[in-house]
């Protein structure tokens, strides 16, 4: 019992410290966020693509891609901003940590497992572009396919930065029903490549 509540209180501390960390990697993404309309144009293009992919009248469902490209290109645009305005926060604060569990100040104490959420980002924002205009040459419905992957990668990458690893892949699987393997096969082979050299991820 001697040795419980000592345990018990620096357990508390880790987790008020981590807590802390977290809320205020939040509050610096949310800040910048929220000059932008990323979140909106994100679901109102998930939404489209299944409206165009159930669409049976051809005409209705070319109207409906049409307005889908638009909102592409508006949302790499402006994510594109997003990801130059975010590389301007100083380098200490955009830092991940890349270990299994959630550590307060892990990024500081273990640097070497950790990177850099500003490269991140400028990776989505590539693999975002090039999925909205097609270069790829892709049909319809297989953009559509690696848009969605794409998106859905960068929204683990912010959801890792504020949280953890473990938390981020746990939300894309309640939210998305996909697992964060199933992100890095789905998305472009140039973002799969750059995506898991900075993480330290794998390619196979």
């Amino acid at each position: 019992m001697e040795f419980f509540i000592p345990f018990l209180l620096a357990a508390f501390g880790v987790y008020y410290v981590k807590a802390q960390e977290q809320r205020q990697r939040i509050a610096l993404l949310g800040s910048y966020l929220a000059r932008f309309q990323i979140e909106k144009l994100m679901e109102n293009l998930t939404q489209g693509y299944l409206r165009a992919l159930g669409e049976d009248d051809s005409e209705r469902r070319a109207q409906i891609w049409s307005m889908l490209g638009t909102a592409e290109t508006e949302l790499s645009t402006q994510f594109q901003l997003f990801a130059e305005e975010f590389a301007k926060v100083w380098s200490e604060k955009t830092l991940a940590s890349t270990l299994p569990l959630a550590l307060p100040y892990a990024t500081r104490l273990f640097p070497k497992a950790s990177f850099d959420v500003r490269h991140a980002l400028a990776i989505h924002a590539q693999g975002i572009a090039a999925a909205a205009e097609n270069r790829r040459n892709l049909s319809l419905r297989d953009k559509a396919y690696t848009m969605s992957a794409e998106l859905f990668l960068m929204q683990h990458t912010c959801h890792w930065f504020c949280r953890s690893k473990a938390v981020a892949s746990a939300r894309m699987l309640a939210r998305h029903q996909t697992q964060y393997a199933q992100l890095l096969e789905a998305v472009a082979p140039q973002t799969r490549q750059a995506y898991c050299e900075l993480v330290g991820g794998r390619l196979g």
